[in-house]
């Protein structure tokens, strides 16, 4: 009677073992918001291949909006530079209009989007955040040069190749804007070279 109630004591204790195990490995980090909405989109789309790439090309957009509007509010906060500042402020402005386009366009499509920073742009977030003074300053110009082309290159791709009409009009509406962006922080980064 013993040898029983001790072997139930040992197998309800390597139960709880697992399931607290179990627990733990739940807990584990959150999946990133695009990799979810990526996932929601295949699902959704999986046998029809061109709805599947313009959820894609929404997808990305609604990253790089999230990231610019935080990015550009640390910038605000961060820099002492007032070209640096009022470059944060017009991001969040202008990055805070187009993930409401996106958001719509999106909705409309029934497409889901990614609705808080993905792990690629809190690393660079983080990476900003790290610096301060000209460093900083320096190291956001860098990054807003490098975001922007990167963006309007993929502007430039659905603007031509994104199979819903929609998509493609919203997509060639916002080079001009992000072109000026580029700009703008070709100009922001020649200034604070001089430094």
């Amino acid at each position: 009677m013993k040898k029983l109630l001790l072997a139930g004591k040992a197998i309800l204790g390597a139960g709880l073992i697992i399931i607290f195990l179990q627990s733990c490995k739940n807990e584990t980090k959150q999946e990133d918001p695009k990799e979810v909405a990526e996932d929601a989109n295949e699902t959704k789309f999986d046998s029809i291949d061109s709805k599947e790439d313009d959820s894609e090309f929404l997808v990305d957009q609604a990253e790089i909006n999230l990231a610019e509007i935080e990015i550009g509010k640390l910038a605000q906060t961060k820099s002492t530079n007032a070209e640096v500042k009022k470059f944060g402020k017009m991001l969040v402005d202008e990055h805070t209009k187009a993930a409401s386009e996106v958001s719509a366009l999106a909705k409309a499509k029934n497409f889901t989007l990614p609705t808080s920073l993905t792990e690629e742009g809190q690393d660079e977030y983080n990476k900003l955040n790290e610096k301060s003074g000209v460093d900083f300053d320096k190291k956001f110009a860098d990054m807003m040069i490098d975001g922007h082309e990167k963006a309007i290159k993929k502007l430039e791709k659905a603007a031509k190749d994104a199979n819903d009409q929609e998509v493609r009009t919203w997509a060639s509406n916002n080079i001009a804007g992000l072109t000026a962006h580029l700009e703008h922080a070709k100009m922001l980064k020649q200034n604070l070279d001089k430094k």
